[in-house]
């Protein structure tokens, strides 16, 4: 299945793509307030899209973040071999770990803004992963059964400002910089994530590719990790990292401007673009 959160005719809601359409599941759940809370029961929302019809198309809705309410959002840096080397870093034992906030993201076809206290806003596409079974301490041998499905992400980074401190947070978390979308992919329909390919796009022009097999820590080895010292829920966001090919690295840096359009695409996932406002813009 293809899940993903939208507004619709004044109301929030979620549901399955049909074609090209959407089934309101949300319409179909009673008590049932958002993709968060029903992704326990996946069988469930299976056996309501099967001879659905569709409740919408997809161009009459706004895409919401795939979950718009997580408990947590959490990044990893430097987690491509290349993006490490590109960055000269030293190779670590550990994964490098970032919080996001929930209202930092905007879902697919909506504008990222470009903050008035930067020009340097730079891209960075990553596969995102959804929690579907919560847990503590997850083995890395089971992890990939707590994955509810697979998503595009795009981290946007206000570059001076994540490099105030040694922590990248400030830099991570400006209003609507960073995309969650389209729509979440269910392991049953999605390539395992070390055969996707992971190609970044800033006006039409490939910035990034990249096959999601060169991470250095693993979908399963980051679950194991980070379960370790926080317990994962339904509807946690881990975004796995960047490949090599970032802005701020290249000569002379490039970075998004008002004006420009960025999109992530994921074999076997989709693509998530958005448009890139100054801040103030209507």
């Amino acid at each position: 299945m293809k899940l993903l959160s939208f507004r619709h005719q004044g109301r929030d809601t979620f549901g399955a793509v049909v074609g090209d359409g959407v089934v309101d599941l949300g319409a179909r759940l009673a008590g049932v307030g958002t993709l968060r809370d029903a992704l326990a029961d996946q069988g469930k929302l299976l056996s309501l899209v099967r001879g659905a019809a569709s409740d919408a198309r997809l161009d009459e809705i706004t895409f919401l973040p795939v979950i718009p309410n997580p408990d947590k959002i959490l990044c990893v840096g430097l987690n491509y071999e290349a993006h490490r080397i590109e960055t000269g870093r030293d190779k670590m034992r550990y994964p490098v770990l970032f919080p996001r906030f929930a209202d930092t993201q905007v879902g697919h076809r909506q504008p990222l803004v470009k903050p008035t206290e930067s020009d340097k806003f730079d891209f960075e596409g990553e596969l995102a992963v959804v929690i579907g079974k919560g847990g503590r301490r997850i083995p890395e041998d089971q992890a990939l059964a707590h994955v509810a499905g697979y998503s595009c992400y795009h981290d946007g980074s206000v570059r001076d400002w994540q490099g105030h401190s040694t922590q990248f947070t400030a830099g991570k978390n400006f209003p609507a910089s960073g995309g969650l979308g389209p729509w979440l992919v269910t392991p049953d329909e999605a390539p395992p994530p070390a055969q996707m390919v992971l190609t970044t796009r800033l006006n039409g022009a490939e910035v990034q590719k990249s096959g999601v097999d060169d991470l250095i820590f693993p979908v399963p080895a980051l679950i194991a990790y980070i379960s370790r010292f926080t317990t994962l829920s339904p509807g946690d966001v881990i975004a796995t990292g960047t490949p090599g090919g970032v802005g701020y690295v290249r000569k002379p840096p490039l970075y998004m401007k008002a004006g420009d359009t960025i999109a992530v695409e994921i074999t076997g996932v989709g693509t998530l673009s958005h448009p890139i406002i100054a801040e103030g813009a209507v």
